[in-house]
């Protein structure tokens, strides 16, 4: 075969090889919100699947119990919560987003459906067959909101089905990772455990503890105002309960910047309008620090460790992220500052300082690729663990050229 039929032959795989690759980036496009946020499912819940799958076998159950026994309820607890906010929201204003003429739900479902007075005076032995097929033939009939709500289960399918096999099969992933883009200075090896590292810290760590804590304060003061003195209640109970959450993003003083001001301001229209009802800012004072404060943090603290993005910059990409790419840019920006951080950190100064970077090709068997579609049974160590140990400043190792191959030892130890 001539020189030329080989140039031909490597062009037309790369032509491919770009096509295949405009294709899936048009899909990632598409649905780059369905990914981001199945991404966000895999670290939200792979510390509780690594621990569950010491005690549940296969693989597949514990990811399976992961998901649908302790994410799925979590996210339909956080979107009932979202619901009481919208509805606070429509009250102030019905323009834009908030606008629900465009959705398929009035303004009076919507405060029924939000009101807890109404949830917990509702008796499901009430409903008879007849009320029940009546709603299933109203919703049949309702072709929009039926095409509404299946569109929506298509999105939670995709995202529930990223984030379950990534858990399942992320070490796989990994080693075939390694074992084709390895190089010889373990660049590629420091910049994504770095990665890795930090998608923890901010998936698990920092939005899903404001996600927790702002569902949590706003049920916690939207009950809370079912008992409260007419003259002393919340104003905005679940918009309070949202700026905590969000609040608790802020190092150090967080929600305390929200619940502390307002139980000032019940506290003076107690001492106004009704003296008697000062017990109530005593219960919102202890149910804001008990909790939606220190519950939170006791429970999630353990896993918000070793931060190693600036506070600064972190908060700017929460800020901006949903402005620019929408609802799903609270997740979508915070991984381009990532993925742009950390390239500047390890991957950067090699190509500035010149330094040859060889691809270090991995030997199959020392990897341990499965085959066929076998589970994974390497339970050495916790793959978030070994992300919390592996070395961040001091990975990437300077080999001489020509010298001998770097000790890749410690491979067990790259994130997962």
């Amino acid at each position: 075969m001539s020189l030329l039929d080989m140039d031909r032959s490597r062009v037309a795989w790369w032509s491919l090889g770009a096509v295949l690759a405009a294709a899936l980036v048009f899909v990632f496009y598409s649905f780059v919100g369905t990914f981001v946020f199945g991404i966000f499912l895999y670290y939200a819940t792979r510390p509780i699947y690594r621990r569950l799958k010491r005690r549940v076998r296969p693989p597949s159950l514990a990811a399976a119990i992961a998901l649908f026994a302790l994410a799925l309820p979590a996210l339909g607890l956080v979107g009932y919560a979202f619901a009481i906010v919208v509805n606070e929201l429509v009250k102030l204003t019905n323009s834009g987003v908030f606008d629900l003429s465009q959705y398929p739900i009035t303004t009076d479902q919507l405060a029924r459906f939000t009101d807890p007075n109404t949830l917990l005076a509702f008796d499901f032995s009430d409903v008879s067959e007849a009320q029940v097929s009546q709603l299933l033939s109203s919703l049949g009939s309702a072709a929009d909101t039926l095409a509404f709500f299946g569109i929506g289960l298509i999105h939670l399918f995709v995202m529930t089905a990223l984030a379950f096999y990534l858990l399942r099969d992320d070490k796989r992933f990994a080693r075939w990772f390694r074992t084709q883009f390895s190089d010889d200075r373990g660049v590629m090896e420091a910049y994504v455990t770095a990665v890795d590292r930090d998608f923890k810290n901010i998936f698990f760590g920092n939005i899903l503890n404001a996600a927790l804590t702002g569902t949590i304060g706003v049920i916690a003061y939207t009950l809370l105002n079912v008992v409260a003195p007419p003259e002393i209640a919340i104003p905005g109970a679940a918009l309070v309960g949202l700026l905590a959450g969000v609040a608790s993003l802020i190092p150090v003083v967080g929600m305390k910047l929200v619940y502390v001001p307002v139980a000032l301001y019940l506290a003076g229209l107690s001492y106004f309008s009704n003296p008697t009802g000062f017990w109530f800012v005593i219960l919102f004072v202890a149910v804001s620090f008990v909790v939606v404060d220190t519950i939170p943090d006791l429970v999630l603290r353990p896993y918000v460790s070793g931060r190693g993005l600036h506070v600064g910059a972190v908060m700017i990409a929460y800020t901006f992220g949903p402005l620019l790419f929408g609802w799903y840019g609270i997740f979508f920006a915070p991984m381009i500052l990532v993925l742009v951080v950390n390239f500047a950190k390890y991957v950067l100064p090699e190509l500035v300082r010149g330094t040859p970077i060889q691809p270090y090709a991995v030997d199959p068997a020392a990897a341990e690729i499965e085959v066929g579609g076998t589970e994974s049974t390497d339970e050495a160590v916790p793959a978030d663990e070994a992300v919390e140990e592996a070395p961040t400043d001091d990975v990437v190792k300077e080999t001489p050229t020509g010298g001998d191959a770097p000790d890749r030892s410690d491979e067990s130890s790259s994130p997962s």
